[in-house]
């Protein structure tokens, strides 16, 4: 061994639209695999794995020697923003990363709604939206702020008995069991920016579900939209009104199974896809956390079925907001559209923070930099994990002195 320095530890890197968080990861074993900054890392891992066993040597016998990556919270392909990224025992702590505060800013465009719930996505519906003002979405917001409930997208990575609930949807099957909402807390939620009709560029979709999938959103949805959701009771459900007074008005319901048709025995068996798992050889995806939901407001609305296309734009609004784990911005988009009796879709999503890692330039590493040559990436990886490392100890050291 040539004892030079090892690097491992988490940084964060900038995701750019369009593609997924895995895509990053494999970005990164691409530039790091072949690289001088990680030859000493993977070195060391080859002597390693040279003192195994004969047994641990047979079953590693079809894995490929790489740098182990990983990231600690999955961003859709749609949004930007800080994607934490683990090297080597960095990626034992990236677990920590899907517990932690985060801060998003995001644009609602209303008046349609997408099995997706963002820009991304098929239409589903429409609803008017002609009456929609600032002062209606402020009021609407209220609902959104503190410790809250709220479900999952019906078209989200979350598993349902071994498969993802978009896997469903896609063939036009209803997943097995009722999606429970989960208790989550929005610490701060403001308006940025309000954009009147015809001043902004974002766009619906054009492409429109149809078929069986689209039969079962329209149940998904329609059962979203008659089962509101309550306020977060220290973490708890709170009872759920049944009065007519607290549901929203919706089309004539399909023959979707409500939750009284399900066994009742029958335990709720969600998991988000790989949260938190090192992307080695033989782990095909990174690391996976939702970014999540927001609840079914009691005083709302639903859309009305509405398939003429508008007359003129409708309004959208960018909102700044500081969540818990757990959090859907795009559902925050959906059932938004919802509280303000029509409907809405994400069209803009950015990750600002995640724990302590920012947007600013001299804590993150550009996407772009990657291809520009270790010459640019090199020394700033470099730096990223010195600063990790140095913040480890220190946090260790703090931790030792607490001890006596």
């Amino acid at each position: 061994m040539s004892g030079e320095k090892i690097l491992e530890g988490c940084f964060a890197v900038h995701k750019p639209q369009g593609v997924t968080s895995a895509d990053v990861i494999r970005k990164l074993q691409h530039h790091f695999k072949p690289s001088e900054t990680f030859r000493p890392w993977l070195e060391e891992e080859k002597a390693r794995r040279g003192r195994e066993s004969g047994n641990q040597r047979r079953r590693r016998r079809t894995q490929r020697l790489e740098v182990k990556l990983g990231h600690g919270g999955t961003l859709d392909p749609l949004a930007t923003g800080v994607l934490v990224a683990g090297v080597g025992k960095g990626t034992k702590s990236l677990g920590d990363f899907l517990g932690c505060t985060k801060e998003y800013e995001t644009v609602v465009l209303f008046g349609a709604e997408t099995d997706s719930y963002d820009r991304l996505g098929k239409i589903v519906r429409r609803a008017p939206y002609e009456h929609i003002t600032r002062e209606a979405v402020e009021k609407a917001l209220e609902q959104f702020r503190g410790k809250i409930m709220q479900r999952p997208p019906i078209f989200s990575a979350l598993k349902v008995e071994g498969k993802k609930l978009y896997e469903y949807a896609r063939a036009g099957q209803l997943p097995p069991i009722e999606i429970k909402a989960r208790p989550v807390e929005v610490l701060k939620m403001d308006i940025v920016e309000w954009y009147e009709p015809g001043t902004h560029e974002f766009k619906w979709p054009e492409e429109e579900m149809t078929g069986d999938a689209k039969i079962v959103a329209e149940k998904l949805l329609e059962k979203d939209a008659s089962e509101p959701v309550a306020p977060s009771t220290e973490g708890e459900t709170a009872p759920q009104d049944a009065g007519a007074s607290t549901k929203r008005k919706s089309p004539p319901p399909s023959d979707s199974p409500q939750e009284g048709d399900q066994d009742a025995t029958k335990k709720q068996k969600v998991s988000e896809d790989g949260a938190a798992q090192p992307a080695t050889a033989e782990t095909t995806e990174a690391a996976k956390v939702a970014e999540t939901a927001v609840p079914e407001p009691a005083t709302s609305e639903a859309p009305t079925t509405h398939t003429e296309h508008p007359k003129s734009q409708p309004a959208a609004v960018k909102i700044s907001m500081t969540v818990t784990s757990g959090f859907y911005v795009r559902s925050l988009a959906h059932d938004l559209g919802k509280a303000v009796g029509s409907c809405g879709l994400m069209s803009e999503l950015i990750r600002s923070r995640q724990a302590d890692f920012t947007l600013e330039p001299e804590n993150i590493l550009e996407y772009k930099d990657l291809d520009a040559g270790e010459e640019v990436w090199g020394p700033k990886v470099k730096k990223f994990l010195a600063a990790w490392e140095e913040k480890r100890l220190a946090k260790a050291q703090a931790e030792a002195e607490a001890r006596g």
